[in-house]
């Protein structure tokens, strides 16, 4: 068996714990019902609240009908509500030495469909941000080429092929520290090193068709302009597979912290490699060998002996809600909801337990399914106040299953920091409470 194809320990779904709701049920167990009260709805579990008296929210005036509210333009770039201040990318500080080389976390818990928002997508610096000024950007092939070539910011925007593409960029570390057992409470902090956006720009392979890779050209340098000096080495069929030479996500300019002006995008593969501030592509005939493909960014068996060059992010998934930062607050119907995504191809199904993977049922994939990028999955189910086991587990269409821990630990050990992909499970308690546990 390849450390890359794990065991197949679930293809087929066991039993289901809970049945769809129809909207006929979910009044009937809200107690909305146009028969509700006459067929006895206390004896129903409980669904929202049915007020005594009039509701306090709605029969008085509220206070911003009563006035003109803010202009059009209070905030000439848009900002969330006010209410909503709590989501925001977090931090984990004790993580790294200093925040110019660390990482702050999506709050998976809090978004819902497949786009990450511009300002939550997760962050990782190894050098702090560079800030570049466009007019004086410049990119450049070279190495193993008929022509070495220089652009400008506008060359690049110029170039013809421009192509919008979604794809998932994931850390080769997230989940990385739970490798020896559940540790961080939250799904922003265990899965969170993940944002999956629309990217805008060029095939890198029209820059290297330009320039002329000569025959003996096998791999490319990636090199970044950051203080860090990031720099990868990239297989050449990926190159001209589907890497990007890209300047926008989401429709506006990169941000800063994502890359401005320019970065690479090698989708489905670890995000070390998806070069920010890109300042260059050199062709050669093998690897560098570079810092972040060596000491970094390799995986430590339990013998001592280290995978390497391992770019794919394998097939993974996580229930983002329930999760401990978003708990059960209301008994009766629920939705269960969370995100798959695989660096082999599409997410094709999505199964979850709400007992701790002795029965199974197949969720509802919901909006774009796109090759390497984020996929969001729904089940509906009623909850009495039980204790929940929570876990997802998502197949791409390769056939590859996402493995547990377990089986992931046999075949890896737990010296690795990377590449965990293992199936989360959170407990969710009888008031609703949830936390990160691991079952045996």
């Amino acid at each position: 068996m390849s450390d890359n194809q794990l065991p197949d320990t679930g293809r087929a779904a066991g039993n289901a714990v809970a049945p769809p709701l129809s909207r006929r049920r979910f009044l009937s167990l809200a107690g909305l019902g146009a028969g509700a009260a006459a067929a006895g709805a206390g004896a129903l579990r409980p669904g929202p609240a049915v007020a005594a008296g009039p509701d306090p929210n709605i029969v008085p005036v509220p206070a911003w009908s009563k006035t003109l509210g803010p202009g059009v333009n209070v905030n000439p770039y848009g900002k969330p509500s006010k209410f909503e201040k709590d989501v925001v990318r977090r931090e984990v500080t004790w993580l790294t030495a200093s925040s110019e080389s660390s990482v702050s976390f999506t709050p998976l818990y809090a978004l819902d469909g497949v786009i990450t928002p511009n300002g939550l997508c997760f962050v990782r610096h190894h050098g702090g941000e560079a800030e570049i000024d466009p007019d004086k950007y410049r990119f450049m092939i070279h190495g193993m080429v008929d022509k070495e070539l220089v652009f400008t910011l506008d060359d690049i925007k110029r170039m013809p092929g421009r192509v919008n593409r979604a794809y998932f960029l994931e850390c080769a570390a997230n989940s990385g520290m739970e490798w020896r057992g559940a540790q961080l409470n939250g799904c922003q902090f265990t899965h969170g090193m993940i944002h999956n956006v629309f990217y805008t720009g060029v095939p890198l392979r029209a820059f290297l068709d330009m320039a002329g890779v000569k025959p003996k050209g096998k791999w490319v340098l990636a090199e970044g302009a950051d203080a860090a000096v990031m720099t990868r080495s990239i297989p050449i069929e990926k190159a001209l597979d589907d890497c990007l030479v890209a300047f926008a996500m989401n429709g506006e300019a990169l941000r800063p912290e994502q890359g401005y002006p320019v970065r690479l995008v090698v989708p489905g593969w670890e995000g070390n490699m998806w070069i920010k501030w890109l300042r260059r592509i050199k062709v050669g005939d093998q690897p560098w060998q570079q810092r972040e493909e060596t000491s970094k960014y390799t995986d430590l068996l339990a013998d001592g002996r280290s995978r390497r060059f391992t770019f794919i992010m394998d097939a993974k998934s996580v229930v983002t809600s329930p999760s401990p930062q978003a708990p059960l607050r209301q008994k009766g119907p629920n939705v269960l909801t969370g995100i798959a995504w695989s660096g082999r191809g599409s997410i094709k199904r999505v199964d979850v337990s709400l007992d701790g993977g002795r029965n199974w049922t197949t969720a509802r994939l919901e909006g774009p399914v796109m090759p390497m990028a984020m996929t969001r999955f729904y089940l509906d189910f009623d909850w009495a106040g039980q204790e929940l086991m929570v876990q997802s587990r998502a197949m791409d269409d390769t056939g590859y299953v996402q493995p547990t821990k377990t089986e992931l630990r046999a075949v890896r050990g737990t010296n690795s920091i990377y590449h965990n992909n293992g199936i989360q499970t959170w407990l969710v308690r009888s008031n609703g409470e949830t936390e990160n546990v691991e079952v045996g």
